[in-house]
Order: C-alpha cells, then structure tokens, then sequence
C-alpha cells in the first residue's frame, strides 16, 4: 500500500498548487473601499454565507519558513514542500523554550506524527486555511461550517455565552457573537493533539482560540484569530489571511474522504504484522 501514502501526498499538493485566482496577488486591503457593499441577511447582519477558500501557503507553515525536502524518499515524486511567508504576526509563534523544542521534533517527522495525515480532524483554525474549501450556513441562531476535508464540520451558537461544551473534541465548542458588521467566535474544548500546520506547531487542552470575521467586500472575507494557551506560549498571539468566495460555476463542497487516501498510515502495521505471521 506504498502507493497509497504518495497518492495522498500528491492529491493534498495537487490541491494547493492548482488553485489559480486572479485575487491571489492582491492585498485584501485593496477590497476595504468595498465594505459598505458587503451583503447583509434579512436581519441587517453581514451575510457569510457560501463557499469559502484560502489561498496560499499557510497549511504548510503559518510562521515564515524557507521551502525543504519531504520526509522520505517517495516525496521525491511530487516535489518539496513550497516556501512561505508566514502569516503570524511578529513573525514567529511565542513558544516557551521546551514547547518550541517539541514543534521542531514534530516538524522533523511530521508524516509519522501530524494528525491530519492520519484523517483526524483539524481543528480550528486550521480548518479554514487547509488547501479545501468550507461553507458557512448562516441563522440568526447558529452558523454551520462544514468542511470538504474528511468531511469536518462544526456548529458555532450565537448569542449564548453560558452554553457549556458537554465533551472537548477535535473541532471544539464554538460561541458566537457580533461586534458591529464583525462576526466573532470563541472556540475552546479542543483536542489537545490537534497540530496547526504541517510544520508541527501546537498546542494543549488549554487553548482558546477567538476567530474574528470582516468583509472586506462581497467576496472576500479577512479573517483574523488570536489564540491563548499558557502551556506552550508565553503570550497571546494572532495571525490573519484572507478568505475567498469560490464563485466558479457550480462551486459545492466535494466529496474528500481522507481515509482512502491514508489506508497505509492507518492499518499498514497491521498488514505488516500479518505478512509476518
């Protein structure tokens, strides 16, 4: 099942290099002189709703980071792994001495440890800037947003602050709120083995994340976030990209079933474990 790890690899690639948008070069500030023309639902709020992708690098490495070689020799196939500015602000995360020890032990064998590889959810943030795209359904109670990767999904509740998460999980508990024409949502309960990126940045069970959502026009999102864990970092920190609408025709969440695509990863010792015996 060798050839399973590299058609994983190589779909995961194909995804992010093959998305071509005319807004790609263009600063999201470009679009601000358009916000008084952002779409508004039936209750006067700003209307999120659609199908929405960001474009870039930053599921790679959210922190500025030269372009390297893969883990192994079957990444050769496909190419390395492409160089990114960085989306945090300051430039690097601010780790405590020993969690940044552990971020560059995961980075050294991501493929054996990240979670996403192995078909686990991705949490949150980095949901929203995986190489797939994700659509917001918008009520005045809740908004779904659901997710093309292993078909990930989360509901964030709106206006209800003493809502309680019964069970941490992989996507957390999201609480929504309004702050004029931004919508803000604060994300807790999560997984603490969920990563960031593929670079093996991290967190523990204490991390709060609190996602901030701005048009900057009717098809582009700035999406800002800030997260908060006293076990890896000494301060909070925050990063921001942009969000597009993906307005091709006929633009839908497809079907990506991550599992088919990781069978090796997943059950390979046991297979091993059978030829063996």
């Amino acid at each position: 099942m060798a050839h399973l790890r590299t058609s994983f690899l190589a779909l995961t690639a194909t995804v992010a290099l093959s998305i071509v948008s005319p807004l790609f070069n263009v600063s999201p500030s470009a679009f601000a002189a358009d916000a008084d023309a952002i779409p508004r639902t039936a209750d006067g709020k700003p209307d999120f709703n659609g199908l929405w992708q960001a474009l870039g690098n930053n599921h790679w490495g959210i922190e500025p980071h030269n372009a390297r070689m893969g883990p192994d020799a079957q990444w050769a196939a496909i190419g390395a792994i492409p160089a990114g500015l960085g989306v945090v602000d300051g430039g690097e995360i601010p780790y405590t001495p020993e969690a940044r020890a552990k971020q560059q032990q995961n980075q050294s064998d991501w493929l054996a440890r990240d979670p996403v590889v192995k078909c686990y959810m991705p949490g949150v943030p980095r949901a929203n800037y995986m190489p797939f795209p994700f659509q917001i359904v918008q009520s005045p109670e809740h908004l779904i947003m659901a997710y093309e990767f292993a078909s990930a999904s989360r509901i964030v509740y709106m206006n209800r602050p003493d809502f309680t998460a019964p069970i941490p999980s992989w996507m957390g508990h999201s609480l929504g709120h309004w702050e004029g024409d931004t919508l803000v949502i604060d994300v807790t309960e999560q997984m603490p083995d969920s990563w960031l990126d593929n670079s093996g940045n991290h967190h523990t069970e204490q991390l709060k994340v609190t996602e901030r959502y701005t048009h900057l026009g009717r098809d582009v999102i700035q999406y800002e976030v800030t997260l908060e864990d006293p076990g890896v970092y000494t301060r909070p920190w925050s990063m921001k990209m942009p969000l597009y609408r993906r307005m091709e025709e006929n633009a839908r969440l497809l079907e990506f079933k991550c599992v088919e695509f990781a069978e090796e990863l997943l059950y390979g010792h046991l297979v091993k474990g059978a030829e063996q015996n």
